[in-house]
């Protein structure tokens, strides 16, 4: 084997064996091509190829790599599933990274059946992916990552975990929607908790949630740095300001640590926060009304002063 260093080769499904070779090849992993062939031919590798993404070893012996093809041993990729605020986002980033296409996942997370099957709906569906990183094979199909990602959030919700979100008495998705705001709201891991407290004590009040984030979400844009007047007027299940309770289902996939914070239920008397004006990326609480519009006024009039309009 004349290659020096680690191949990743990716054999599509479907592949013939002339395009194999054609790519072993390419990549010098197979030094003479009569030579490869007729140990294809003895191996019976011609008429049994299998797809798969397989990582071929420097300078491994020919018959160790059509050995390793013709058994099919292909080796997992690493798929980190991040902050993916829309399905449309997290299938797209899942098409770049396997063999599967994109929109073919979407059609199935935008569809009632299939999403009543795992247990969502198909605003709620993206709960299913909870961030972490997974070795999955490069051509597994659609069915079989939601098959696995079931499993993933079936061992994410702990007994712990789900008697924790009967004491709040919302459901996991509901859980998940909550901690999805808090994730958009804030980055500081130590004040997740007291950003999910005004939520969760705005829901008890039966206040409306007034979340930003979902208005970036309502209307599309998540590039907004100042929401006006007019955003708040976005016919939208998604705007917490026009709709009482939760949205539909999660903004994004928030991480564990916001998930977390929402279940640690921490008790406040906070009802109101926003964004510090010194513009550390911290927050102010406030109890009152009158306490946070004057916190919101020293931000405004700082993002003012740095010309920020929107």
């Amino acid at each position: 084997m004349a290659n020096s260093e680690k191949v990743t080769l990716f054999i599509p499904t479907g592949s013939d064996y002339a395009a194999v070779v054609d790519s072993l090849d390419a990549h010098n992993c197979i030094g003479n091509r009569f030579v490869f062939n007729s140990m294809a031919r003895l191996r019976q590798y011609r008429d049994n190829v299998k797809g798969g993404c397989y990582i071929l070893k420097p300078h491994a012996p020919v018959w160790s790599v059509l050995t390793k093809l013709y058994c099919g041993n292909q080796d997992a990729i690493r798929l980190t599933i991040g902050k993916h605020r829309t399905k449309q986002q997290l299938c797209n980033f899942i098409g770049r990274r396997l063999e599967m296409s994109g929109d073919t996942l979407l059609r199935l997370l935008d569809d009632d059946s299939l999403c009543a099957a795992y247990g969502h709906t198909p605003q709620t569906i993206i709960a299913m992916f909870p961030q972490n990183t997974y070795d999955v094979y490069w051509n597994t199909t659609p069915r079989k990552l939601l098959d696995r990602m079931q499993k993933e959030s079936s061992r994410f919700w702990t007994d712990e975990r789900l008697a924790k979100c009967k004491a709040l008495n919302l459901t996991a998705d509901e859980v998940v929607t909550l901690a999805s705001i808090v994730e958009e709201e804030t980055n500081k891991n130590d004040e997740k908790a007291d950003i999910a407290s005004v939520y969760l004590n705005r829901i008890r009040k039966g206040m409306l949630l007034q979340a930003d984030p979902t208005l970036k979400y309502a209307v599309g844009d998540f590039t907004i740095r100042r929401l006006l007047n007019v955003h708040t007027e976005a016919e939208s299940p998604y705007n917490t300001y026009r709709h009482r309770g939760l949205p539909p289902g999660p903004i994004c996939i928030p991480s564990t640590a916001s998930i977390d914070a929402v279940l640690q239920n921490k008790q406040t008397d906070y009802l109101y926060f926003c964004a510090r004006a010194d513009f550390s990326g911290r927050h102010a609480f406030a109890t009152t009304l009158a306490q946070h519009n004057a916190n919101a006024a020293a931000f405004h009039a700082e993002m003012n002063r740095r010309k920020i309009y929107k």
